[in-house]
């Protein structure tokens, strides 16, 4: 039965660190891009500044627009 303990809190600890690495590959991959459209600026709370082509504010604030 003791065996049966360790053994199962070995499993979940190796599915929680599985699901750690995926979360943390998963937020990079969503990070803020290099380029943004100017809509995704929009959505993002930013207003789009096509004379220098960056988004001013929100989420993107000072990403370049594509």
């Amino acid at each position: 039965m003791h065996i049966r303990r360790i053994l199962a809190a070995a499993v979940a600890t190796a599915a929680l660190a599985g699901l750690g690495l995926t979360g943390a590959a998963t937020a990079t991959a969503q990070g803020a891009p290099n380029f943004v459209t100017p809509s995704q600026c929009k959505q993002g709370g930013g207003t789009a500044d096509l004379t220098d082509n960056t988004c001013k504010g929100g989420m993107y604030d000072g990403q370049k627009i594509d």
